[in-house]
């Protein structure tokens, strides 16, 4: 019998099997493609649950963040003020951070990329501005604005001296009334018996004459 065409051959379909791996594998490729795509697009996402801060002299002061990114990324936060821009501390989470001569002994870092403070001044109000940079290099940055106050202990101490004022004012005011009204009974006391004396005479005149000036 005569074999089968060549055309034939072209014509003949695939097995059934043949098609369902070549199915699961351009499933799988789709699937891969999409995470990819699904992770390229969500990139670094940082959170910065309190982004004004106000706080006094002398006071411990946490800038609290929240990121997430894959890998390891680099972490900087930056600070500007009337004073200018500098930036005050860089690391990478696991590592040594490199922090600026300027904050030395008085900043701490943490791995979620938060940083601390430590006995703030009024020098340190201000903004600082977080950047979050993962290997790939895209990054994303947030800003926290700072408010230092400065306890008035000039003002307090003026008013502490005043409420004393008043009341050694108050207390002298007291004593000077008991002294006045000490006087002014010991006064009237002494101007009844003298006024006393000097009635006694005279009744003893009106007795005398009104007994017929009899011995």
């Amino acid at each position: 019998m005569p074999g089968p065409s060549r055309r034939g051959l072209l014509m003949r379909p695939l097995p059934s099997g043949s098609r369902k791996n070549r199915g699961i594998s351009l499933g799988l490729l789709a699937l891969c493609l999409a995470a990819a795509r699904c992770l390229q697009s969500q990139g670094v996402s940082l959170y910065i649950p309190q982004p004004t801060i106000n706080a006094t002299v002398e006071e411990d002061i946490l800038l609290s963040v929240e990121y997430s990114c894959h890998g390891i990324p680099t972490i900087e936060w930056k600070y500007t003020s009337n004073w200018g821009a500098q930036k005050i501390v860089e690391w990478q989470p696991g590592t040594q951070a490199n922090i600026s001569q300027s904050h030395k002994d008085r900043l701490c870092t943490f791995d979620n990329g938060s940083i601390q403070l430590f006995s703030v001044s009024v020098r340190d109000s201000g903004y600082y501005v977080i950047t979050v940079t993962e290997r790939l290099g895209r990054s994303q940055f947030g800003t926290i604005v700072l408010h230092v106050s400065e306890i008035l202990y000039e003002d307090l101490h003026f008013v502490a001296v005043f409420l004393a004022f008043l009341a050694a004012v108050a207390a002298l005011l007291i004593s000077l009334m008991w002294v006045c009204n000490k006087c002014a009974y010991k006064f009237q006391r002494r101007r009844h018996k003298l006024k006393g004396n000097s009635l006694g005479p005279v009744i003893i005149h009106h007795a005398f004459m009104a007994g017929g000036g009899a011995c």
